[in-house]
């Protein structure tokens, strides 16, 4: 079970009417027999339109089993997929969709006229077709595309050549400190190794049901419920989008065994009610991966609702999780990421020297789910990894004498929103194509919420006027709404270094007490 193609094969051919999907309500069930008849035709179709194995295929669309379907299909006929994340501002995606290479991009039909404006800004020939994402029937460029036969063996014929292990499969992108997305890439193998590790970590099994509300385009919902179901022969929910409000509702209306959240909507949890008809004990555990989880929300969670959460970490450079705490309640540590999870790690110094239990230094990672390199990136790559081999986090952490690894700060200067990376970087060079600004440097700041959220402080120029209004409004049209600091001081001057160089962390002394 090396490549997904293998995954997706195997669970059809075991158990063809079993469900792998299901719209948010039971409208629609999507079996394994007809996801691996399904992932055919979207083979035929990229073949129409001259993507062939190999080729790069770019998905500008929110959840769907429309979704879900050219995703996987993609991946069943070893093109390499590159689901963009709508969060993105135009620049930034305008970016991605060019740096990325692929000839074919999908798109929801809300998102048309925009990226069709972005294609035809790149230097390069680009075929946009449109896809509902809720679609129960596929988009047919060409005519042999629309469906396959029902019965016959023309509809059990393989597509050709198969993936191999180590082809290219997912290119994701991911903000540095830079502000430049730097494309991971990802291999057939990494895929298949991280399903088969998230499923037994879990103990997963055919009978279980996962609640898939985060988005297709993080690596989280990619992995971990969109892939891991099919190591085991589960099987997803899937609505639109998370909504606190019809939550439990729909993890009890469609009989889900676990859940998947990242802290943020943990926390958004907890502020509304439990459920009426009391804690919802089907539901046999919750992961809480992207980010911090608050030792006080975690607590209060279990309190709350009567399920245990598991803590995990991961970073799209090892397909989501490298980390996870146990299966069992009583063998969990709150406040720790767990062990390590399909993989192995260490911490090291500087130099990668292994620390000994208690020392803080970095997180270092390696096995079978780790990446290839970044995407026409060489420096990237190299800055990656040790020589040895070894994946740098970029996280300082310890672990203890039990094996259990805590995360205590970011070598990387990373604001983490919502499970969400934006660089500082780039809300700074925002803010000084202002006129008004001479100097700017955002840094993360704690919120109960988002886990972090963003303040930034600026340095206006000599006999320049501008209101903390002026800028919150020209932050919200040039960085959009969800990137614009909750936070902005104006400062005489900015703490810098020896070097010259921004001290952010001492931006925090800035921040006003609550």
């Amino acid at each position: 079970m090396a490549t997904v193609r293998d995954l997706i094969d195997r669970q059809a051919a075991e158990r063809p009417q079993a469900p792998y999907a299901i719209a948010a309500g039971g409208s629609v069930t999507l079996s394994y027999g007809n996801l691996a008849a399904a992932c055919r035709a979207v083979v035929r179709i990229l073949e129409s339109l001259g993507a062939g194995p190999g080729a790069h295929v770019s998905l500008v669309m929110p959840n769907g089993l429309g979704t879900l379907v050219m995703l996987l299909g993609s991946l069943y006929g070893g093109r390499c997929v590159n689901p963009v994340n709508l969060l993105s501002q135009p620049d930034q995606m305008r970016y991605v969709l060019e740096h990325a290479d692929a000839g074919v991009v999908l798109v929801s039909p809300d998102w048309e006229a925009r990226v069709r404006d972005m294609a035809a800004a790149i230097p390069r020939a680009i075929q946009v077709v449109v896809v509902d994402p809720d679609a129960t029937t596929l988009p047919a460029p060409a005519a042999a595309a629309r469906s396959e036969p029902a019965a016959g063996p023309e509809s059990n014929q393989q597509p050709n050549p198969q993936p191999n292990p180590e082809d290219l499969a997912l290119l994701m992108y991911t903000s540095g400190t830079t502000g430049k997305p730097k494309g991971v890439m990802l291999t057939q193998a990494n895929l298949a190794a991280s399903a088969r590790a998230i499923s037994a970590e879990h103990g997963l099994t055919a009978g279980d049901r996962v609640l898939a509300v985060l988005p297709l385009y993080h690596i989280n919902a990619f992995a971990v419920t969109m892939l891991a179901p099919l190591a085991h022969g589960g099987s997803l929910v899937m609505p639109p989008r998370f909504s606190a409000s019809t939550f439990w509702q729909q993890a009890l209306a469609n009989r889900c065994t676990w859940i998947n959240l990242v802290p943020t909507m943990i926390s958004y949890l907890l502020e509304g009610q439990a459920p009426a008809a009391g804690p919802p004990r089907a539901v046999r555990f919750c992961r809480s991966a992207s980010a911090a989880l608050p030792p006080e929300h975690h607590r209060a969670f279990e309190q709350k609702f009567g399920i245990g959460i598991i803590e995990t970490m991961g970073l799209t450079e090892t397909v989501a999780p490298s980390f996870s705490n146990p299966l069992r309640a009583e063998d969990r540590r709150i406040g720790s990421v767990g062990r390590p999870s399909g993989c192995e790690a260490r911490i090291a110094d500087p130099a990668g020297n292994t620390l000994a239990d208690g020392e803080t230094g970095e997180i270092l990672l390696r096995g079978p789910q780790v990446m290839k390199g970044y995407y026409r990136d060489d420096h990237a790559t190299r800055a990656a990894f040790h020589t040895d081999g070894w994946l740098r986090s970029g996280d300082l952490g310890h672990r203890d004498a039990g094996g259990f690894f805590f995360v205590t700060g970011r070598i990387k200067e990373l604001i983490i929103k919502g499970g969400e990376n934006i660089a500082p970087r780039e809300i700074d060079e925002e803010l000084l194509a202002h006129p008004a600004v001479l100097d700017a440097a955002a840094v993360g700041i704690p919120d109960r919420h988002y886990g972090q959220d963003i303040m930034a402080c600026v340095v206006l120029r000599e006999g320049a006027h501008c209101t903390e209004a002026d800028l919150r409004s020209y932050c919200v049209q040039t960085l959009g709404s969800y990137k614009t600091p909750r936070i902005l001081r104006f400062v005489a001057d900015l703490p810098r270094g020896p070097s010259g160089k921004v001290q952010r962390l001492r931006l925090l002394d800035l921040l006003p007490s609550a």
